[in-house]
């Protein structure tokens, strides 16, 4: 699944067009790799966002293909660090 949509529907940025940005700007990576919003984001990922001064770092534990059934990011992903707060 996109990059963008999963952060979308995880809840982790709110807006689609917000996530884009963020990965145009290299400011996300999959697997310490600068990502692209199209980058394909599969079980088992390190995603590392720069969010201003915070670094979050998560892991997808499970993604679903279907929008109607795609769990909350609580269910998908887990928190590794927090840095920089």
């Amino acid at each position: 699944m996109r990059l963008d949509v999963v952060l979308k529907l995880s809840g982790l940025i709110k807006r689609r067009t917000v996530a884009k940005e963020l990965a145009e700007r290299g400011r996300i990576l999959i697997n310490d790799r600068v990502a692209k919003p199209s980058s394909e984001v599969r079980e088992g990922d390190r995603l590392e966002l720069h969010l201003g001064n915070r670094v979050l770092i998560v892991e997808i534990n499970f993604i679903e293909r279907f929008k109607k059934e795609f769990p909350t990011y609580k269910e998908i992903l887990t928190t590794k660090v927090n840095s920089d707060a």
